[in-house]
């Protein structure tokens, strides 16, 4: 079984969604109504998203709310010989169900309407909206939490779990966002991997493989 808990959050809180984003809203929207695919028993499972909230404790983070997204992508595909395997994003309690509303009232709509002889959708009115209470500011600091929970059989035939907890946040001193750090410079590094002819093997890996 494979779970995998991730969000990017600000450091200060800030009512009423609690959020900002690192990337374009219209994308975190996308998450927010893109059906959520998982893997149950070798068998694709569908949801909707912003379903399944629970609330998780993590050490550094206190407590988030995770919910249904479709977060795994290509994964699907790719570790397929994985029976189970599922991904929730996290956010600060409350933020779901402020999303919930604006979802049930039409505003992610993307059929078009007029108004003053101007066309568009409701979705995108609300992305414009939302750019400017999410955006996150030039030097705001910000974090990222992620949990894996790996459970299966080890060499030796016996049950095992493993855990994977990461917490990052803004570093003051280089100015860099841990969602830079965390997702675009590791991007980066195992590209050049791959460039200069370092590492060549399929699949996941760890980074002390990698290295």
């Amino acid at each position: 079984m494979q779970e995998c808990l991730v969000g990017g959050l600000p450091k200060t809180k800030k009512w009423c969604f609690c959020y900002k984003a690192p990337f374009s809203p219209i994308d975190v929207i996308e998450e927010y109504t893109r059906p959520a695919r998982y893997v149950e028993n070798r068998k694709p499972v569908v949801r909707e998203p912003l379903t399944d909230c629970e609330y998780v404790e993590f050490d550094r983070g206190g407590t988030l709310e995770s919910f249904n997204t479709d977060g795994l992508r290509s994964i699907i595909y790719t570790m397929s010989h994985i029976p189970n395997m599922k991904e929730k994003t996290l956010r600060y309690p409350g933020h779901v169900e402020y999303v919930k509303v604006l979802k049930e009232s039409g505003f992610f709509s993307e059929e078009s309407f007029e108004i003053s002889r101007v066309h568009l959708s409701p979705k995108d009115f609300t992305s414009k909206i939302l750019m400017d209470e999410w955006k996150l500011g030039e030097f705001e600091e910000e974090l990222t939490v992620l949990r894996v929970t790996l459970k299966g059989e080890n060499a030796k035939g016996e049950k095992e779990e493993v855990i994977y907890n990461l917490h990052d946040e803004y570093c003051t001193e280089t100015l860099t966002s841990s969602m830079a750090r965390t997702t675009g410079y590791t991007d980066t590094a195992v590209a050049n991997l791959f460039f200069d002819g370092l590492f060549s093997e399929k699949g996941i890996f760890s980074s002390r493989v990698a290295r």
